[in-house]
């Protein structure tokens, strides 16, 4: 899971939040996700060709992924406080947990949503159970 780091400008107009180095080339497709309270699991998802790009607009989540060929989990926190997008490579499976009321992601992904239907695989959100407050 690679992240590509953003930044913030402020000035008397108001906040500017950027994330200039994201290339969109491989993105097919975009969604948003609202989740409107602290502490909501959505969890797991995964594919074998997908890669998928997340981004927080607003709030922060715990956010997990896992190699599918090797069970290696990897889990940051991304908040809309410091914009980053983070990259979950293919043949990873995913989740998240919000850490705000009211938080909102974008997933940004390499593949139509008929590709997509094609390539899912779910399991049940507690198979990797990375949810607790260890992530401090």
């Amino acid at each position: 899971m690679n992240s590509i780091e953003g930044a913030t400008f402020v000035d008397d107009r108001g906040l500017l939040k950027f994330v200039n180095d994201f290339d969109f080339n491989k993105v097919k497709r975009f969604y948003q996700v609202e989740n409107f309270s602290k502490g909501f699991i959505r969890a797991w998802h995964g594919h074998i060709q997908e890669e998928k790009f997340v981004y927080v607009v607003k709030g922060s989540v715990l956010l997990g992924t896992v190699d599918l060929a090797t069970d290696e989990i990897k889990k940051t926190v991304i908040s809309s406080h410091s914009p980053k997008v983070v990259h979950i490579p293919k043949n990873h499976a995913n989740g998240f947990k919000t850490l705000e009321d009211d938080t909102i992601i974008i997933f940004f992904s390499t593949s139509t949503l008929t590709e997509s239907k094609g390539d899912d695989i779910r399991f049940d959100w507690d198979k990797w159970n990375i949810w607790e407050d260890d992530y401090r």
